[in-house]
Formats: structure tokens, C-alpha cells, sequence
């Protein structure tokens, strides 16, 4: 939280700042400010703020000097600071060149502030040395943890020598006041000249280089002499006033002797005043000799000059040689801009690597194709920071040639393996989106597909699907082999990112295509691979729908293709979310599999793989159609069975029905029966009389009743069968001669019918019972009942005997009656 709140206040710091300065300035028309970044300027006075162009969105940095930080000087002094610094800005808006900072818009003035606009800026070099005024507090991070490495100040100071061999021979001026001040870093890391606050002009500029003819007359004869010589450039003198305020003046501490004192203007000044900046480079940016601003300490320092060379120990070894000549006290003894420059201390590969990429532009393209091949072996040895903000914006500018594309870009990729993600998002993605949607020649999407794995660990997601799956897309439809398997074998790992309607419209209709399309068995291998890799990402129906009709499309039979496609099948039969019905099975696939198995080019174990497959999706439908015909089945009984209930047939506990009990009833109780009347005839000859209850035959009746068919129901919805069986055990028993005797039968007929029995007829149980309970007393019996009680059975057989006509009823006979 504490960052934030910095955050918040350091934003909400600066933008007050710039709504208080820069809303009268005609700059903000045409530039947005955005944050403070850093200061330079003779006493640091401009302010350096990021922005870009409205019109463009071209980055951009903004120059600001606020006038209300001049309120404590007097006046004239404010006035006399405000022209010099005007008179430098309008200096270097003139002068174009690599080594001079590039100004994109004029210097502005309102009643608050100055303000221009150059290429963007990171900071200056006093910046860098610990010289923090002007800003911004605290100090950004970036700022913090910016250090020299020996490449930035080996091709830092190569620049600095190329940009005074401009100003001297070219533009015939001496800057007069190069100081670290003046020195401003870009954000690529090149060190560029500013701050022509004092600069002075030649004042006879002409070519130094003249081949003239004097005629000399001498006692009246004309001599011709062809002469050749030099002429030397010269620059108007200049005088340091001990009256005018320092920030007006050059920095004394970078002041060459014989300017100071002696009022010369040469080009040995601005080479004394490189020396003294190389020395505090190494020195934390303090001079060998400081005046702080005061004319007579400056003076002093001079005369301990002329005795004692100042200590360059601290100086790289490479180094201190020439800065002890450019230290001298004499002019003549320094070395001029081309002199330094050829020193052993440039001689340094990254040096020469960096000056190569500055003029790519002089170079055909077989000589950057074989430097960009070795480019990799020198970034090796380089900091990363000069990878990524030095050598990348070169190789970027190389990629509008797309012949050149597939050189440039391992180099880019080379500088990505070492970036983190923010670097990543911020420097290299803006330059590789445009590189993306270029597909000719084929190296460059296939370096991007074998990169794939560094673009998925550093790109945003929503940079990979608006900007690397199109590129996928437009890969698939390229006439390339090894680019075609390459991007089968990545997209797999890019599943995660499509979304449905891409994966239907876009994805599988292409790899379906090339699928089906190619001659080449290792690609279509490939596509059924991928294919196999996508299903656990794919929705059910659109496997249903897509995938299993696509199969059996395949036109090549081959054992390679066939064991792809049974890899395809086999995934999507082990994924529980698929739920490959019965039906799929046996009308989509094994139509198109059982034919493969009789293919003469397959192996045994091939075979035996897809033969165990089919036996698989054979036992699959086996089981499922099994339990469902099962299911069906039950179901089918248990809606006869409820129709059965609804016509009047009762279903008993046991599970079968009335018309099966009776089946049973009546081929079973003959036998029951004349047991029942052996037993009870038995216990009553051997029993003393008794007076039995007429309850108790009734009971036992009752009980029984239950065997039957409900009479009333019968009567109201079939019509009631005459009971055969009943009728002629009554025939039987009328013709016993002690029947007579016997009290009528009517009596228990009648007691049923008053229980609500109308049928005549009842089960031969339930005659024997009242048979039983209604006959005499056995002292009123006959004898011959007495006598042949035990023979029971044999007279129950022998009245059966002599009916003939009379035949047991089978089932189909109860049935047609009953019906």
C-alpha cells in the first residue's frame, strides 16, 4: 500500500506541476507531458518530462524551464539567463546530426515557462553522476540502478569525439561549454550533445585546404610562387565577466586555461573540456580542479596546473594517456577529435558492434545477413541493458526489409530469453506484433513457431489470442511442411486460450483441411495427433458433431494412420465427459473400424490393437443394449401386470395371479381334500361327543374363502363358471345311504349365502369342513359307516369310478370357462 500511495502522490505531484507551468505554453498543443523524468541544462534547469505527440502518439520528451525558479536572482540576471538558454535552443534546433540531440519541436515561450520537445530522453549525464537538482523526489527506481558498464562509456565518449568532429569541421562551431550537464543519455543509451548556450561560430569559414598563386613584385619583377597552405579557422574571442551570473557563463571547472585567461577560441578548448568530463566520469562526476564558480579559486587552480598534472589513477588504464594529454596546459599539445578517436581504447568488439549497427544502412544485405549470423556470439559478452535498449531498436529498423526478417529476428529472441516480463511487454512485443503477420518468407512464422514455448511464458494472454493464435491460424494454410508439423505440434499447447466459437470456425475446420488435403503421411499423422491432444479441451457435441464423422473421412489407409486414427477413438472413449452412446458406437464407428481389420499391411501388434479396441466398443454395446432390453422387459410386465389388476384379477403376495392359483387349486385338491376328510373323520370316531360350536365350521370356511375369486366381483365384471368338481362331490355323497339321516346341507349353504356367498358352489376344503361339523353324533351313525370309516379313501375312489363321463379339467379347459 505504501507504494501505491508513492505512486499516487508522485503522479498527483507531477501533474500539478505541469498544470501550473505548461498550460499557457504553446507546446502542449501538439504534446501530452505525462511524468518527470530527469534534468539537464547548465545548472540543471530544464526539467525533462516523458510525453508524446498527440497527432502521432510518438514518444517524445518535453524540455521545461520554469521562470519562477530564477525569482531570487536580480532582473537583468533572470533576463541575461533566459537569452543565453533561448540563443542554445535555437542553436541546436539547426544542427542535425547523430551525435546532437534531435529537437521535433521549436522553443516555446509563455509568461510561466520555456519549453521545446526532442527524441526521448531518458536523462543526463550529471544525472547518472549523482547530480540530482531539478528531479523528481524521490528518485525514480529506474534512475536509481542505472550504472555505467566500461561499453557504455567506451561508446558513450566514441560518440561524444563524433559529435565535436561534426560541430568542429562541419559545422565550424565550438560548443564551449561540454560538460556532463550538457551530455544527454536517449532511452536507446546513446550519448548526444546539448546545452549550445555558448557556442560560438567560426568566423571564416572556408575550406581549410586552399591552393592558391601569390605574385610577389620585387624590383620590378613578378615572381610566381604555387604555394599551398593552411588556413586556419578562427572563432571571435570571449572574456569571462566576474559581474554575470555563473549559470550565464560556461561551467569554470570545464573551462579550457588559455580560453579563460588568455581569451582564445579554439578547438583545443572543447578537446580540454572532454578530458576534464572523462575524468569525472571516473570521479562521480567531480572534476580534477573545482572553482565552484568563483573567478580566483579558478585562477588558482590553473597555476597548480602548470606544476602538477592532475592524479588520472582513478581513470580506466586505457584511458589515461590520452586524458593526460587532453589535461595539458598547452593547446598544442592535446590531440584533436580524429587523433582521439583512433586510440587503442575504442578498439574493443562491442564497440565496433554498436558503431556497425549505427550505419546498417550503408551496408547490402549479404554483409548484415553475415553480421546478424554472429550477432548472438558478440550480445553474449554485452550487458543486457545495452542488448535491450541499444542493439534492439537497430535490428528493429532492419525489419521493414522482410528478405532480412529471418536474420533479425533470432537476434530478438536471443535478447528476450534474458528479458523479464515487463521488459518483455514494454520494448520487444510493440516491435513483433507487426513481424507477426508477416508469413513470406516461411523462416519467419516457423522462428516464431519454434519460439512459441518464451512467447507463451512472456506475452500477456490478451496479446496471444488477439495477436499470436491468428498467426497460428494463418500458419496451418501455408504450403510448407516442417512449418505445418511445427504448428501441429504447438497448438496443443495454445488449447487453453481458444475459445469455443474459435476452436469450431477457426481451428479444427483447418487442421481438418490439411488433414484431408495433404499427400504427406507424417502431417496427416500429425493432424490426428493434434486432434487426439485437442478432444479434452472440446465439448461433447462438437466431438459428436466434427470429430467422429471426420474420422472414417480420412482417405489414406495406411497402418501409420490407421493406429492415429484408433489413438483419436481411444481418447475419446476413456473421457468420461465424451459419453459415447451405444447407438455412436454401433452406427459411426464400428462400421468404419471392422472393415480395418482385415487390412493385409498391419501388423500383429497393430492388429491386436485394434482388434481389442473393437472388442471393447463390441462388449460396450453388448452390455448397454442387454440392460436395456432387460429394463424394457420389466417394464413391460409391470404394465401387463397393472393392466391385469385393472380387469379384476388380484395379484397375490406370492406374485402370481388367481387364474395360476386356481390352475393349482384344482389339480391339487382332490388329493388335499381326502386327506383333510381321512384325518377329521379319525379324530372324530376316536374323540368323545362333543357339542361343537356351529361357529366353528364357518371359520374354518372363512379362512379358506380367501382361495377364491370374490363372488360379487366375478358377478359384476365376467360371468360365474359353473364349478364341475363341486357338483359331483355332490352327486357322491347323495348316494351314501346315511345321508339321509344327516341334518339337510341347505344349512351351511345357507349360513354362506347369509355371509354374502350367492354361488351354489364352494371349494371342496370348505364342503368337507361343513360335511364334518353337520354330521350326527357317531352313536347315530350306521354301523356300516363305523365299519368302513377307516376306508374312507376307497370309497372316495370308487364313487369317482363310477362316473365316467366325468374327467378332470385341465388348465386350457378352467381357462376357456372361466373366459
Amino acid at each position: 500500500m505504501d507504494v501505491l500511495h508513492k505512486f499516487r502522490s508522485t503522479v498527483t505531484s507531477t501533474m500539478s506541476q505541469l498544470s501550473t507551468v505548461l498550460p499557457g505554453n504553446p507546446v502542449t498543443r501538439e504534446y501530452e507531458a505525462t511524468k518527470h523524468i530527469a534534468s539537464a541544462g547548465v545548472g540543471l534547469l530544464w526539467k525533462i518530462y516523458s510525453g508524446y505527440k498527440k497527432s502521432t502518439q510518438q514518444p517524445a520528451s518535453i524540455f521545461v524551464l520554469e521562470k519562477r525558479q530564477l525569482d531570487k536572482w536580480s532582473k537583468t540576471e533572470r533576463e541575461h539567463i533566459i537569452e543565453v538558454v533561448k540563443k542554445g535552443v535555437a542553436q541546436l534546433a539547426r544542427l542535425k546530426h547523430p551525435q546532437v540531440l534531435t529537437v521535433q519541436h521549436t522553443l516555446e515561450e509563455s509568461r510561466e515557462s520555456l519549453a521545446f520537445a526532442t527524441e526521448p530522453v531518458f536523462c543526463s549525464l550529471a544525472n547518472v553522476l549523482g547530480k540530482m537538482e531539478n528531479t523528481p523526489q524521490p528518485v525514480s527506481k529506474n534512475l536509481q540502478d542505472y550504472n555505467l558498464f566500461d561499453i557504455d562509456i567506451k561508446y558513450g565518449l566514441l560518440q561524444l569525439g563524433q559529435g565535436l568532429a561534426f560541430l568542429h569541421n562541419d559545422a565550424k562551431l565550438l560548443h564551449h561549454n561540454l560538460c556532463p550537464e550538457n551530455v544527454v543519455i536517449n532511452e536507446q543509451g546513446a550519448w548526444k550533445i546539448f546545452g549550445f548556450d555558448f557556442c560560438s561560430q567560426c568566423i571564416n569559414p572556408v575550406d581549410p585546404n586552399v591552393r592558391t598563386v601569390r605574385i610577389w613584385l620585387f624590383d620590378d619583377i613578378f615572381l610566381c610562387i604555387d604555394t599551398l597552405f593552411i588556413q586556419q579557422p578562427t572563432w571571435p574571442s570571449w572574456e569571462y565577466k566576474v559581474d554575470v551570473h555563473p549559470w550565464a557563463q560556461p561551467t569554470l571547472d570545464y573551462l579550457a586555461p588559455e580560453s579563460g585567461c588568455d581569451h582564445i577560441q579554439i578547438k583545443a578548448n572543447d578537446m580540454y573540456s572532454l578530458g576534464v568530463l572523462i575524468f569525472a566520469i571516473y570521479n562521480r562526476g567531480n572534476a580534477p580542479l573545482q572553482s565552484n564558480h568563483e573567478w580566483s579559486i579558478y585562477k588558482r587552480n590553473l597555476q597548480e596546473m602548470k606544476h602538477n598534472t592532475p592524479k588520472i589513477s582513478i581513470v580506466d588504464a586505457g584511458l589515461r594517456d590520452p586524458v593526460k594529454l587532453l589535461l595539458s596546459f598547452r593547446p598544442e599539445d592535446r590531440p584533436d577529435e580524429h587523433e582521439f578517436l583512433k586510440i587503442e581504447f575504442f578498439n574493443d568488439v562491442g564497440v565496433k558492434t554498436l558503431n556497425y549497427l549505427d550505419s546498417l544502412f550503408q551496408w547490402d544485405n549479404l554483409q548484415k545477413s553475415q553480421f546478424y549470423k554472429g550477432l548472438p556470439q558478440i550480445m553474449e559478452k554485452l550487458p543486457h541493458r545495452i542488448c535491450l535498449n541499444r542493439i534492439l531498436p537497430c535490428l528493429v529498423k532492419d525489419c521493414v526489409n522482410p528478405v532480412m526478417i529471418p536474420f533479425v529476428l533470432p537476434n530478438i529472441f536471443y535478447i528476450c530469453e534474458n528479458c523479464t516480463k515487463d521488459e518483455f511487454v514494454n520494448h520487444i512485443l510493440p516491435c513483433l506484433k507487426p513481424i507477426m503477420k508477416v508469413h513470406e518468407p516461411v523462416q519467419v512464422p516457423f522462428i516464431f513457431l519454434q519460439k512459441m514455448e518464451l512467447l507463451l511464458k512472456l506475452a500477456p494472454l490478451e496479446d496471444l489470442k488477439s495477436d499470436i493464435l491468428p498467426m497460428l491460424y494463418k500458419t496451418l494454410e501455408l504450403d510448407s511442411k516442417p512449418v505445418q508439423e511445427t504448428c501441429l505440434l504447438v497448438i496443443p499447447s495454445l488449447a487453453t486460450l481458444v475459445e469455443g466459437p474459435s476452436m469450431k470456425n477457426a481451428l479444427l475446420p483447418r487442421i481438418k483441411r490439411l488433414c484431408l488435403s495433404t499427400s504427406d503421411l507424417s502431417v496427416r499423422v500429425k493432424c490426428l495427433v493434434c486432434i487426439g491432444k485437442l478432444i479434452e479441451y472440446l465439448d461433447r457435441w462438437l466431438v459428436l458433431d466434427d470429430i467422429i464423422p471426420f474420422l472414417p473421412q480420412i482417405p489414406s489407409k495406411d497402418p501409420a494412420v490407421i493406429m492415429g486414427i484408433l489413438g483419436v477413438y481411444r481418447i475419446i472413449l476413456s473421457n468420461k465427459k465424451m459419453y459415447i452412446t451405444k447407438e455412436t458406437m454401433a452406427l459411426s464407428i464400428l462400421p468404419f473400424l471392422i472393415p480395418m481389420c482385415v487390412e493385409n499391411t498391419l501388423t500383429l501388434n497393430q492388429f491386436n490393437v485394434l482388434i481389442s479396441i473393437v472388442k471393447e466398443m463390441i462388449t460396450s454395446v453388448e452390455t448397454d443394449h442387454r440392460a436395456k432390453l432387460q429394463q424394457l422387459n420389466e417394464q413391460h410386465r409391470s404394465i401387463s401386470n397393472s393392466l391385469t389388476l385393472e380387469n379384476g384379477i388380484t395379484t397375490k403376495p406370492n406374485g402370481l395371479t388367481n387364474e395360476f392359483q386356481f390352475e393349482s387349486y384344482v389339480e391339487k385338491s382332490p388329493i388335499s381334500g381326502s386327506n383333510q376328510i381321512t384325518n377329521n373323520l379319525s379324530s372324530d370316531h376316536d374323540k368323545p361327543k362333543t357339542n361343537k360350536s356351529p361357529d366353528v365350521p364357518f371359520h374354518t370356511f372363512q379362512q379358506d374363502v380367501t382361495l377364491t375369486p370374490s363372488v360379487e366381483k366375478l358377478n359384476k365384471s365376467n360371468p360365474v363358471p359353473k364349478d364341475l368338481t363341486s357338483s359331483l362331490i355332490d352327486s357322491n355323497i347323495n348316494q351314501i345311504s346315511w345321508f339321509n339321516q344327516m341334518k339337510p346341507t341347505t344349512s351351511t349353504l345357507s349360513q354362506s349365502k347369509s355371509l354374502g356367498f350367492e354361488n351354489k358352489s364352494m371349494s371342496l376344503q370348505g364342503r368337507l369342513s361343513g360335511f364334518e361339523n353337520n354330521s350326527v353324533n357317531p352313536q347315530t351313525k350306521p354301523m356300516s359307516l363305523h365299519n368302513s370309516a377307516n376306508n374312507w379313501n376307497d370309497l372316495w375312489i370308487k364313487q369317482e369310478e363310477t362316473q365316467p363321463q366325468v374327467k378332470q379339467l385341465s388348465l386350457s379347459d378352467i381357462n376357456d370357462l372361466l373366459s
